[in-house]
């Protein structure tokens, strides 16, 4: 079997990339784009996406804002995407939600946010588009995003969030299941430690610098290496990859 390039399969085809305004996400957005597919990006944050905007090469590209809260939002994008392109061929649901607080400081709305950002709205967009590959028989790439802590449990203030987390690796097993034998492929990464504006938000220095040193690595990952994965599993070359929960963490897991 002749090399194939890493985004081998993908030059023209449309994908929608949630998340898209910082970190892996926008990473993500402009690697898809580099690579000559059409995406369209969203986000929660406008000002984060006009910025993504001015950096994007050239292309049939969207800028969506979009709260991952408003399930009719998300269909409606989905919809949106499906009738102005014709197609859809990769999700890269990476958009996500953390909110640091202490066990027994956790409210109802800071669970039922954080269930709702990142489990709920993983459920309506995979469905959503799962629909559409299927109804014009496309074999699409479906690649949501967990973490690591899905398998080692939460570390100190992200008890609901590593709970929704696990919840979207059972989640895509289910929908791999179901989406298997029309070739849509499902997948799931799990990063580590990440520097993206997540990992610094309400989260002390020296544990960030703890959680650095304590990777085998060294280091904290870089959101172009899980552009990379993501690019990977979307691509051709992971055409037998199916149903799996990838771990990028640089060793911090090992299994």
């Amino acid at each position: 079997m002749s090399e194939l390039a890493l985004g081998a399969g993908l030059r023209g085809k449309v994908a929608i990339v949630t998340g898209a305004s910082s970190g892996i996400g926008r990473a993500t957005a402009l690697l898809f784009a580099n690579e000559g597919l059409k995406v369209c990006a969203t986000a929660r944050d406008s000002e984060g996406l006009q910025a993504l905007e001015k950096e994007m090469p050239v292309g049939d590209h969207m800028y969506r804002v979009l709260d991952l809260r408003d399930v009719k939002g998300c269909a409606a994008l989905v919809a949106e995407v499906d009738e102005r392109y014709g197609s859809i061929f990769v999700l890269a649901h990476i958009g996500a939600y953390l909110r640091r607080k202490d066990l027994f400081e956790v409210t109802e709305e800071d669970w039922d946010v954080q269930l709702d950002v990142n489990l709920r709205a993983t459920f309506f967009l995979n469905r959503a588009v799962g629909k559409v590959m299927i109804d014009k028989k496309i074999p699409g790439r479906i690649i949501n995003f967990s973490s690591s802590s899905w398998m080692i449990g939460p570390m100190k203030g992200s008890d609901a969030y590593v709970a929704s987390k696990g919840g979207v690796v059972s989640l895509a097993r289910g929908f791999a299941r179901q989406f298997g034998p029309y070739g849509i492929r499902v997948n799931v990464i799990a990063p580590g430690q990440i520097n993206t504006p997540m990992q610094h938000v309400d989260n002390d220095p020296k544990i960030v610098a703890d959680a650095a040193a304590a990777c085998p690595l060294r280091r904290m990952g870089e959101p172009e290496e899980l552009a990379r994965t993501t690019l990977f599993l979307a691509s051709d070359n992971a055409s037998f990859i199916h149903g799996a929960t990838i771990n990028v963490s640089g060793g911090g897991l090992m299994y």
